[in-house]
């Protein structure tokens, strides 16, 4: 019986030390990278959140935004870490590291941060979650940064080089978590 009370009382123990214990991947590092971005307007309005996660073969994003003008919108991981207003132009071009054109409908794309059109409802609500396949972190930090933009119009998923998505109606730069 003391045996037992002994094997108990030192599983707990081993429990309780790995309980807050970060949980390693198959590489030894501790789960999936994240990095986050808080979206503004031009006028430096709070209008939601793009959040990258580091998945097998490429960057989940998800992407949730309140307060948009209602209809689909293009939405794109943009090459530079900066989103300067009025018009977020400092955010450069999407994020195209392959050097393909733009678009999933293009025969020549897309590029790496080509999402499909955000859908923002009559409450200026949205929400999209979609997988950059071959995307990855290092792409993302690369040394001036990345950031995420939302467009004023719709994709047309194939015109080069940004599918005729309009001017930039939010913006906002990746932060790793």
């Amino acid at each position: 019986m003391k045996t037992h009370l002994a094997l108990l009382a030192a599983a707990t123990m081993m429990a309780a030390c790995t309980e807050n214990a970060p949980v390693e991947s198959a590489q030894g590092l501790s789960g999936p990278r994240v990095a986050t971005a808080a979206l503004r307007t031009p006028a430096n309005a709070s209008v939601g959140t793009a959040t990258a996660t580091e998945v097998p073969g490429g960057v989940r994003i998800a992407l949730s935004v309140n307060a948009l003008p209602a209809g689909p919108h293009g939405a794109h991981v943009h090459t530079t870490g900066r989103c300067d207003a009025p018009d977020f132009t400092t955010a450069g071009g999407h994020w195209n590291p392959t050097g393909h054109q733009h678009g999933s409908k293009n025969p020549a794309g897309p590029h790496a941060g080509d999402m499909p059109n955000l859908l923002v409802g009559t409450d200026g609500v949205g929400v999209i979650e979609f997988t950059l396949p071959g995307g990855t972190f290092d792409g993302l930090f690369d040394e001036d940064g990345s950031a995420f933009v939302v467009h004023a119009n719709a994709d047309d998923l194939m015109t080069d080089p940004s599918g005729n998505s309009g001017g930039r109606i939010a913006c906002g730069v990746f932060n790793e978590a």
